[in-house]
């Protein structure tokens, strides 16, 4: 049987976050219902994960919140069925048929990026898998607009990328038009289905075996306000807000910064190779430079937009998760993809000074991008 929700992806991050909402919500009757999920690697590692999924796993909840400790461990059943990209295809696109209402997707931080040898001809060969998660996609959603035209469909890309949904519509919509879509599709595309853009947030700081994960009690689904979405579930953690550019830029400025900001010292400094998160948060070698790039070169900006209280408040929140004992949040991990990742975390920061003419020097942060400033 076909589910309701459609994921792409099998890490542990929707592990432990969207998976674990529905699963919560299912037992209270406020689900839309179970989820079927999508594997696009091939690693035996990948196949054993996502063979596992779908038998129930658990999620280690471990750390401190408003200062008392917390650590549970929750079974996730929301995970129905598991698919394989290259070998069900066909099944897949069948589902787009169906049931399905709602499609999410955490494909990291490369999952936007296109493959030169996906081609229009994939929109009528039926069995035949598209490389790329937007030429996925794209086909799956001209399966659907041939045979449900009419039905909803809302997607939760919830990548971090600024304004996620409004991205991959854009991307979508573009490759349709690459292809020679038909104009009435790449209408469906634009107008009818609904993307949502959003923010997710909770450390997962790794993995159990052969599924489930260990993440902090902490965890944020902020939901843009859209008309004729549907929602997957109903979630303590989820929030729906019209001002979803705000949470955006706490996230990425405070957190992911801080995140890609240690593990740049960790990489200059030579440490350790299995060097956590709460290892770096009590070395003063590591920690002293991340305040004092949170305290001169990111909170002014964030102060200057008139954020800068709510903020300090988050910072504070901020610092009891990177002071977790429980997790075991590797540096190594967090700098993969490093240079990409500096360019998404530290650079927008760098430019807002810019544009607000803080006259802010910015040392640590230009030093880290390879970027002096302007020279006199």
């Amino acid at each position: 049987m076909t589910q309701a929700i459609l994921q792409f992806g099998t890490g542990r991050f929707l592990q432990a976050h969207v998976d674990l909402f529905v699963s919560q919500a299912l037992a209270q009757g406020q689900a839309l219902g179970g989820i079927s999920v999508v594997q696009s690697t091939a690693s035996p590692i990948s196949s054993a994960r996502a063979a596992a999924l779908a038998k129930g796993y658990p999620v280690e909840i471990h750390g401190m919140q408003h200062g008392q400790p917390v650590q549970e461990t929750v079974q996730v059943q929301s995970v129905r069925e598991v698919w394989h990209a290259d070998q069900q295809w066909a099944d897949i696109r069948a589902a787009m048929a169906s049931s399905v209402q709602v499609i999410v997707s955490n494909t990291a931080d490369a999952g936007y990026v296109l493959d030169a040898s996906d081609s229009a001809e994939l929109l009528t060969q039926v069995s035949q898998t598209p490389r790329s998660y937007p030429a996925k996609l794209l086909v799956l959603l001209h399966q659907r607009w041939q045979q449900m035209p009419q039905a909803p469909l809302t997607l939760y890309p919830s990548e971090l990328v600024s304004r996620n949904g409004d991205t991959l519509r854009e991307l979508v919509a573009t490759l349709a038009q690459t292809w020679g879509a038909d104009a009435a599709f790449i209408r469906y595309v634009r107008e009818h289905c609904v993307w949502v853009n959003s923010l997710v947030d909770r450390i997962v700081s790794s993995p159990l075996e052969p599924a489930g994960a260990v993440a902090e009690p902490y965890a944020l689904w902020a939901i843009e306000q859209q008309p004729r979405m549907v929602l997957p579930c109903s979630h303590p953690a989820m929030v729906l807000t019209n001002d979803l550019a705000a949470f955006e830029q706490r996230k990425l400025w405070l957190l992911n910064l801080g995140h890609t900001y240690l593990a740049e010292l960790w990489l200059a400094q030579g440490s350790a190779p299995d060097t956590t998160v709460l290892q770096a948060m009590h070395s003063p070698a590591l920690r002293d430079p991340l305040e004092a790039v949170w305290a001169n070169e990111v909170l002014p900006v964030l102060e200057a937009e008139g954020s800068g209280d709510v903020a300090r408040q988050y910072l504070e929140e901020l610092r009891e998760r990177l002071l977790n004992p429980f997790l075991a949040h590797r540096l190594a991990d967090i700098a993969k993809d490093h240079a990409q990742k500096k360019r998404r975390r530290l650079a927008p920061v760098v430019e807002r000074a810019e544009q607000l003419k803080l006259g802010l020097a910015q040392t640590q942060l230009r030093a880290a991008l390879g970027n002096a400033g302007p020279q006199d």
